[in-house]
């Protein structure tokens, strides 16, 4: 969002679906019988058993569609617990557990309501009561969470409680509606780059986690100072997963740039370092503009979004439905940067894309920009376009 980086910069200066088939699996026995045979159809949730080519294995997820043979590496969902012998039942039981799955599974994200991105301290923000009441929107993503050494402040401010952005929060959840902090951003002085530990940067976020009692952090990764920089990216990625350790309900977003066929080098390298690494990112959300992507927006964003899907897919070994469901889409309402125009009919059949493939979040830059002043140009409180007050948050709290 280079936009915002630049704007904000000189501001602050100047569950899943009902589970068909969850199958409570014996578990193996110290006799080396085989379990039941494992089924591609079948749902297996931690700790369930199942056989494959004479061997026995365990879950440690949910997981569905995963050969256990050629899904038992380090990093992978199933745990080889060697051969087996015996009778192998051909059919797994059929018996439906009464609760649910007890672990958030990592191969099939939860969808999360739509959260556009809010400035409160650049384009003459609105209130937050306004908005929630004319559009029915249930959660903001609040720009940006900058550093102070390795000290998380707001953009502009000297820390993270009692300013213009704490304030805000408060506005927000008055409204009815949740808050996810932005941490980093195209500009400004950042937490990557200056904390120079996994262990002090892992404490620097779990900070803003605790000032506002978080759900979710989305972590924008983005110039060279952190998307290009590879240290900082690992330092990231090993941030994020101390945080998911030690705040499993708490899901976490990696948000970054790309082309209009999917992730660039930097962004298939976080990806793939992912999970080398076993970061456990909840949700990879590409910002779909700003490339150049020529007239038609739709195309380059669903082209970008496939291909992250094709990357997510074939990295993590998932099926397309598993995939789709730990993606998201962050767009730029009206005119980007480049002068690429996102119109309010071309943001609600992108919306309609993004929940007919189960995607996870989708959210634009920026609320703020939200009203209209065709011919106005890219600026900080209107969209550059003709439209309605607020259309693009209205279409998007229909996701």
């Amino acid at each position: 969002m280079k936009l915002s980086r630049k704007i904000a910069l000189v501001s602050a200066v100047a569950t899943v679906g009902t589970l068909a088939a969850v199958l409570p699996m014996a578990a193996s026995n110290a006799a080396t019988a085989c379990a039941a045979a494992w089924s591609s159809t079948a749902t297996y949730v931690k700790d369930n058993s199942a056989s494959q080519s004479g061997h026995n294995y365990t879950a440690k997820w949910w997981t569905q569609n995963e050969s256990p043979a050629t899904h038992s590496g380090q990093w992978d969902v199933w745990i080889d617990n060697g051969a087996c012998g015996g009778t192998t039942p051909t059919t797994p039981p059929t018996t439906t557990p009464t609760t649910g799955p007890t672990t958030t599974p990592p191969t099939s994200g939860t969808k999360m309501a739509s959260a556009p991105y809010v400035y409160p301290g650049w384009g003459n923000p609105p209130a937050p009561a306004t908005i929630v009441n004319a559009t029915g929107i249930k959660s903001f993503t609040m720009a940006f969470v900058l550093a102070n050494g390795c000290n998380p402040v707001w953009d502009g401010e000297s820390g993270l409680t009692g300013g213009v952005h704490a304030s805000y929060i408060s506005q927000i959840k008055a409204a009815g509606a949740d808050v996810i902090p932005s941490i980093g951003g195209w500009s400004g002085n950042k937490l990557g780059p200056n904390c120079t530990t996994v262990d002090a940067l892992a404490g620097a976020y779990q900070k803003v986690i605790n000032a506002f009692g978080l759900k979710a952090i989305d972590i924008d990764i983005e110039n060279t100072d952190e998307f290009e920089n590879t240290a900082v990216q690992d330092r990231i990625l090993g941030a994020l997963k101390v945080i998911k350790a030690n705040n499993p309900s708490v899901k976490t977003i990696v948000t970054f740039g790309t082309s209009p066929t999917g992730p660039n080098y930097y962004g298939t390298r976080l990806v793939q370092q992912a999970k080398a690494l076993g970061a456990n990112i909840d949700i990879f959300t590409q910002m779909p503009f700003d490339f150049g992507g020529g007239a038609d927006m739709y195309a380059s964003t669903v082209g970008a979004t496939e291909g992250l899907k094709n990357l997510v897919k074939t990295t993590f070994g998932l099926t397309d439905a598993q995939a789709y469901s730990r993606v998201g889409i962050s767009g730029m309402n009206g005119l980007s940067d480049q002068q690429e125009v996102t119109s309010v009919d071309t943001w609600t059949r992108i919306r309609d894309y993004a929940k007919s493939k189960g995607l996870a979040r989708f959210t634009f830059w920026a609320v703020n920009r939200d009203r209209g002043c065709a011919g106005g140009g890219v600026v900080s409180d209107c969209s550059g376009i003709a439209q309605a007050d607020w259309a693009f948050t209205k279409v998007s709290a229909g996701f």
